[in-house]
């Protein structure tokens, strides 16, 4: 069923941009299209030839040096020699490689492979013994003459333009920067995916360790932190990434493959099924991560192996307002109600019901009888013209609460305990509005979380996937940071809705949610998203698609205002990727991706 939904909207989407942008911009997107999903080009994450070779033309003596710090442990003489060959190969001959070998007297060869190399930009130590991942990292970073450190690991490869671009990145002050990577079996010029990560994501990272490879900061800072810990063996860089980004707000993303992370037997890339005290290591690093940040919560196992959830403290109880703009479908309210009603745990929440203008008499019957059996129930009469923002505006004036949940009336609750998921994270400092997921009545995502650019303005995350699925890179299974959620169901402050102005009341129908969460993270908010709140929503049920007449008219008109308001920015979420593509709604690689 929903690849037949992703078909119509493809056909949709060819004839529209048809109509708008003529027989040649159409034929250049879909030929794009097809190149991505019938054929994967060979080294395609690579920096062309020309530009490898003017990076190494290039002087990179006054940026900072990269020491790579690895360790080895009986590695795989195969593995081994294409690691240290992608470093020797690399276009930034000013780095270095550190090299810690704990590997047993039966792997000796492990010494004379580094030996061979005759570099005098590897460093190597061995050492007496075994001490586990990070006291052996530990003693390969004591080994570094660079004032920036990079970890890697002894089976996988470093792209040629690694250590460049790291150092490039350092240069312009940043004190924290990660990279994507792909993940490859056998040749890695032919990988099987590329882990493209948004840019910083705090509560992303705190729920699962979207960073891994490659990441480098400031020598200096690294041992101010304490280095990595062995007792996070399995988890320590979480552990040091938590560390790290606490102690700095000059955080780089470079937004290109920088890395390759080899699938093999016991490697964390083929799942921590092969290191089972993974999950340990990392819940404990997390707890520890919140309490250096003095918020009250722990960490329990995600829905997938290598994701995790906080459980935030919840003791104090305030009120939330549910805002339900109707008319008439008395039908769609009902569901809603009931679910709300029969399944909410919450103890304390009320419920303003914004009546615009019904016309059927069986709608305020409904209204006077929901009122006597729910004393937290209230109609607010708003009698001007059909305006969703507007509306809202108007019923946060009713509301007591001090979180407000904006609701539509074809909202159907799933999950009990909606409130609280999305309440311990409203609840939190700097948190400016809270997404739930939402779920079509055949369970496909219709919505988890707003990607700007989708389609040239925004769209859905997943849209269509199966409930269940995880998504790209866990990213259907954990709470996030994003830049938008719908105001399909929005928990918000009541205070922060104030600050803002509330919803634009420009914006009558559409991308009215999009432009009051840009706002939110123009006044310096986070909007998140959380899986754990689910329901089931019927998309504009109640008032009709936009596709021809007045309503396509207005829908045009609001988009118009949206790019207006933010030009291209739109087209460069944070939380996504240019790698990815903005012609569909499924995290699926760009047709044609950056200019490295």
């Amino acid at each position: 069923m929903h690849r037949l939904k992703r078909f119509k909207e493809l056909i949709l989407l060819f004839f529209t941009m048809l109509r708008e942008d003529g027989f040649r911009f159409t034929f250049r997107k879909m030929s794009g299209f097809l190149r991505r999903r019938l054929r994967r080009k060979k080294g395609r994450f690579l920096p062309a030839r020309a530009e490898l070779e003017r990076q190494r033309r290039e002087d990179v003596s006054s940026w900072p040096k990269i020491s790579v710090c690895t360790a080895l442990y009986n590695t795989d003489p195969k593995f081994l020699k294409e690691f240290l060959n992608s470093f020797l190969y690399q276009t930034d001959q000013n780095s270095e490689l550190c090299l810690a070998d704990a590997s047993d007297s039966e792997h000796a060869y492990v010494r004379q492979i580094v030996s061979a190399c005759k570099s005098a930009r590897i460093q190597y130590v061995k050492l007496d013994r075994n001490a586990g991942i990070s006291e052996n990292t530990n003693a390969a970073a004591r080994l570094a003459t660079g004032s920036y450190l990079a970890l890697a690991d002894h089976d996988d490869i470093l792209s040629p333009n690694a250590c460049y671009e790291l150092a490039r990145a350092a240069a312009s002050g940043a004190q924290f920067i990660y990279s994507d990577e792909a993940l490859f079996s056998g040749d890695y010029l032919r990988p099987r995916v590329g882990h493209f990560k948004p840019d910083f994501a705090p509560y992303y990272l705190t729920n699962c360790n979207y960073i891994c490879h490659i990441a480098a900061f400031p020598a200096k800072l690294f041992w101010q932190v304490g280095g990595l810990r062995p007792e996070f063996d399995g988890s320590q860089d979480h552990d040091l990434f938590f560390r790290l980004t606490e102690k700095t707000k000059k955080i780089c993303h470079i937004p290109k493959v920088l890395y390759y992370w080899r699938l093999h037997e016991g490697s964390t890339s083929g799942g921590v099924g092969a290191k089972p005290y993974v999950a340990e290591a990392a819940k404990r690093a997390i707890d520890e991560h919140l309490a250096r940040k003095k918020v009250k919560g722990r960490a329990v196992d995600g829905r997938f192996p290598s994701t995790y959830k906080v459980e935030y403290d919840l003791r104090v109880k305030p009120l939330v307002s549910i805002l339900i703009p109707n008319k008439d479908h008395v039908e769609d309210l009902s569901r809603c109600l009931e679910s709300l009603y029969g399944k909410t745990t919450w103890p304390k929440f009320e419920v303003v019901v914004i009546e615009n203008n019904s016309q059927d008499e069986a709608t305020f019957r409904y209204y006077e009888e929901q009122q006597a059996a729910h004393e937290n129930l209230k109609v607010a009469r708003y009698e001007g013209a059909f305006n969703f923002s507007a509306i809202n505006n108007f019923g946060r004036s009713q509301a007591q609460g001090k979180f407000l949940v904006l609701l539509n009336n074809d909202i159907e609750i799933i999950t009990p305990d909606w409130v609280e998921q999305m309440l311990m994270l409203a609840k939190q400092p700097g948190v400016g509005a809270v997404g739930a997921m939402l779920y079509y009545p055949d369970d496909t995502v219709q919505h988890a979380g707003v990607i700007t650019g989708l389609g040239g303005y925004a769209g859905h995350s997943h849209k269509y996937a199966k409930r269940g699925h995880s998504g790209y890179m866990f990213r259907l299974a954990t709470v996030q940071d994003l830049s938008a959620v719908t105001a399909a169901m929005m928990m918000v402050k009541a205070s922060v809705f104030d600050e803002v102005g509330g919803l634009d009341e420009g914006f009558t129908v559409a991308f009215n949610d999009v432009d009051f969460c840009l706002r939110l993270r123009g006044a310096g908010y986070s909007v998140l998203f959380t899986p754990y709140a689910e329901a089931y929503h019927c998309e504009s049920k109640s008032r009709g698609q936009d596709k021809k007449g007045e309503a396509k008219e207005r829908f045009d008109g609001e988009r118009a205002r949206l790019k207006a308001r933010y030009g291209d920015a739109l087209l460069r979420d944070p939380f996504y990727n240019p790698s990815l593509t903005l012609d569909m709604e499924d995290f699926s690689e760009a047709a044609v991706l950056p200019a490295y």
